[in-house]
């Protein structure tokens, strides 16, 4: 048996195009949505990411404002800036960089964000809302995992769905939504006994722990869904002394011999991080002026 790959990368740049094309049409009616992007200190990681996000945000036709504060920054510098954009009507996403330096309370600096602007969907109003079914912003990296879930099976319904993680970030609103999807969900963790065994019996596997190759191919239930969200770099020799490469959560050759569909690490859930930034702004700009949201889902 051999999975099919979910091609992350493909996905990503066909919701792109379809933000674009709503974006044009609003930008007809002289709307042009705004993102800005809040950068402190010099992570060249956060760099890098900060980059991308300002360069797909214009090429889908909006608005990007980066802040770049320095490593020294207070967090009464920061909270200002935060005050200021919220009530800049020209900016409908406010994105705020994480990680913060430590003389910064990153969860002071989240909840200071207008829940209306909060494209990230880490305000405790947002995460509250897609607890209780009501419809808000969400995270962008499981909002990203579910569309490359749904991409190959639309409906999950009775699915039993294990996501492996509990953060803020990306374990607790992935399974929000996988049970939105009306899955039988189970969150695991590092002190979860007999993990092989939950996620044995798990037809969608979402693997989000930061852990290289942690979950073997005698884990996965032949033919389910495995979805890696890790990003890990390992040490690659054959390229060299010093030499590293990216691998997942997943040690991705076995589980592919045994699973229905699998993401690739590169090339799966990352790029639809982005994308998924770039359509929660769209929504964002939507919502402000009373606009009816495009339908962008679609696979």
């Amino acid at each position: 048996m051999s999975a099919t790959i979910i091609d992350g990368k493909a996905y990503a740049a066909g919701l792109r195009g379809r933000v674009a094309g709503a974006v044009a049409d609003l930008s007809r009616d002289g709307v042009v949505p705004g993102l800005a992007v809040v950068l402190a200190g010099s992570d060249p990681a956060s760099q890098i990411y900060v980059r991308n996000k300002a360069r797909q945000t214009v090429e889908v036709g909006m608005e990007s404002f980066e802040h770049l504060l320095p490593a020294t920054a207070s967090e009464a510098e920061v909270l200002a800036l935060v005050a200021r954009l919220n009530a800049d009507p020209a900016v409908d996403g406010i994105l705020v960089q994480l990680p913060l330096p430590a003389q910064i309370d990153s969860q002071k600096v989240i909840e200071a964000i207008d829940p209306g602007k909060d494209v990230d969907g880490f305000h405790p109003i947002n995460a509250g809302r897609l607890m209780t079914g009501v419809p808000g912003f969400v995270s962008c990296t499981p909002l990203g995992c579910l569309l490359l879930i749904r991409s190959v099976r639309p409906d999950l319904a009775g699915l039993d769905a294990v996501v492996i993680g509990r953060s803020n970030i990306v374990g607790k609103p992935m399974a929000q939504l996988l049970l939105g999807q009306s899955c039988t969900v189970t969150v695991a963790h590092s002190r979860t006994r007999d993990l092989e065994a939950v996620c044995r019996r798990a037809d969608i596997l979402v693997a989000a722990v930061g852990r290289p190759d942690m979950v073997r191919g005698d884990w996965i239930k032949p033919g389910a869904i495995v979805i890696d969200v890790g990003i890990n770099r390992v040490p690659n020799p054959q390229a060299g002394e010093g030499k590293t490469r990216v691998v997942g959560d997943v040690a991705f050759a076995e589980a592919a011999a045994v699973a229905g569909a699998i993401t690739p690490v590169p090339g799966g859930v990352g790029p639809m991080t982005i994308a998924c930034l770039l359509r929660n702004t769209l929504q964002a700009a939507c919502q402000r002026r009373g606009l009816p949201m495009p339908a962008l889902d679609a696979a």
